[in-house]
């Protein structure tokens, strides 16, 4: 490109920027093909246009209502390609959308460095926790139409979790309350992650040990299996009581398989992936697609080498269709397909002109719930400043510890991987970072990313 003239390579950033800033999110893969030279000339060579050209290129925007610098984006471009060139990462992308449209894309590296692959903005990965909204948008639409509400028991659809119990100092004890459908919205129902540094987590632990044996053994478990067995271990705590990060979501997938009569699979492709365009995301990467799905690797003896396992009750590496589908960490999508359930949500339920949820949804959907005594069980660094509510973070209070580019309001949640999403209804923006490493690279870089973003508006 530096043997290119300046003048022509301004046309093509014109041209490129333009198509960008215009491209609808839901057009065929043969129309995105093009994006990569576009992110290529608009990013990555934009300090070679002149300082006119940098402030048509503001002003391009700021005529939308985006008023972006864009020069200044071009640093997080600069963070993804030090992720990779350190070696903290095989390969990452990052998106900014601005009222529902992208303002900033870059990709940096390889999705599978053994099979040649780069990162591409329609490289498939595995979202793990980033499932999670996804189900709750789900159960409100069931909500939408009076056919769930938050305080039914889940006992009403999940004969396991009749006579529970609860595994306290003491012993086992049975439950002062039953688990409802809030209960699993805001993981306040007692039910954990197998862990075996709590009585609780070790029984549970046992349990997903045994249902992997019989994976194994060629006897898988079904979703609807999966939760009447985990509603039959005991709780960490009575429901309500306090907060746990735990299966939830899970049990979740599985009510609303009971009350739809379909898997959970095919409930969220009629009634989200399909009028959101979200044509890459399922529980597997079908066969035709591999050859855009990313590798999870591990850092192992100072490098990072592909992870060959999976946990959470994960099956076949996610490359044929789960009999458990997990509604907590089951899901495969890409950047464009995330970006179009985010900006639903920001759009209040609606999308090209379709109504996917009430607005009424959204609201409940994206507002705090935690009681200031469940909040304080919470001491993860990624959520100073949040309270919780519907699977996902929301800020409560941005001068507590939140950080100094997350406005009251935002939420959003993120994966084991390292993706990760934010919408910042007072602003107008959505964040979406992903990469494929296990145990992520923490809040830092999505921190940096919103950071650049709003240093970026003049």
């Amino acid at each position: 490109m530096t043997s290119v003239s300046t003048a022509k390579q301004e046309r093509y950033a014109d041209r490129d920027v333009f198509a960008l800033s215009e491209r609808n999110l839901g057009r065929s893969d043969r129309e995105a093909k093009t994006l990569p030279f576009a992110k290529q000339i608009w990013v990555t060579h934009m300090t070679s246009v002149s300082t006119a050209k940098q402030e048509r290129y503001t002003n391009y925007y700021t005529k939308r209502g985006h008023d972006m610098n864009m020069v200044k984006l071009e640093r997080i471009t600069d963070m993804l390609k030090e992720q990779v060139n350190g070696g903290a990462v095989k390969g990452a992308a990052a998106c900014v959308l601005k009222d529902g449209q992208p303002i900033y894309k870059a990709c940096c590296g390889m999705a599978d460095e053994a099979r040649g692959i780069k990162w591409t903005e329609d490289t498939i990965v595995r979202l793990y926790s980033m499932t999670k909204p996804i189900t709750a948008a789900a159960a409100m639409i069931l909500m939408d139409r009076g056919q769930l509400d938050l305080q039914d028991k889940v006992s009403w659809f999940i004969p396991g979790f009749k006579d529970q119990k609860v595994l306290t100092d003491e012993g086992i004890v049975p439950a002062k309350a039953e688990v409802t459908i809030k209960h699993l919205l805001d993981m306040t129902s007692g039910l954990c992650y197998p862990d075996d540094w709590f009585p609780a987590g070790a029984e549970m632990s046992k349990l997903y040990a045994k249902l992997e044996a019989e994976y194994k053994a060629g006897n898988p478990s079904d979703t609807l299996t999966y939760a009447n067995l985990i509603g039959q271990q005991p709780l960490a705590f009575h429901p309500g009581e306090k907060w746990l990060y735990g299966t939830s979501a899970d049990v979740l997938g599985a009510v609303i398989e009971v009350i739809s009569g379909k898997k959970l699979g095919d409930f969220l492709k009629e009634e989200l992936f399909e009028p959101l365009g979200m044509v890459d995301t399922d529980f597997y990467v079908p066969e035709e697609k591999l050859c855009r799905f990313a590798e999870n690797y591990e850092p192992k003896d100072d490098k990072l080498v592909p992870c060959e396992w999976q946990h959470l009750g994960l099956t076949y590496l996610c490359r044929k269709p789960p009999e458990f589908q997990s509604g907590g960490a089951g899901l495969c999508s890409t950047m464009n397909d995330y970006a179009a359930f985010a900006t639903m949500l920001m759009n209040k339920g609606r999308y090209n002109g379709r109504r996917i949820l009430s607005e009424n949804a959204v609201r409940y959907l994206t507002s705090p719930q935690l009681t200031d005594k469940q909040q304080s069980m919470i001491d993860w660094e990624s959520m100073a400043g949040f309270n919780y509510g519907n699977l996902m973070r929301i800020c409560k209070d941005e001068r507590d510890g939140a950080g100094i580019s997350t406005f009251k309001g935002e939420y959003g949640w993120d994966g084991w991987l390292g993706c990760f999403f934010a919408n910042d209804p007072q602003n107008g923006y959505t964040f979406l970072y992903f990469i494929q490493r296990c145990g992520g690279l923490g809040q830092r870089p999505i921190r940096m990313i919103k950071q650049i973003v709003y240093g970026a508006e003049d």
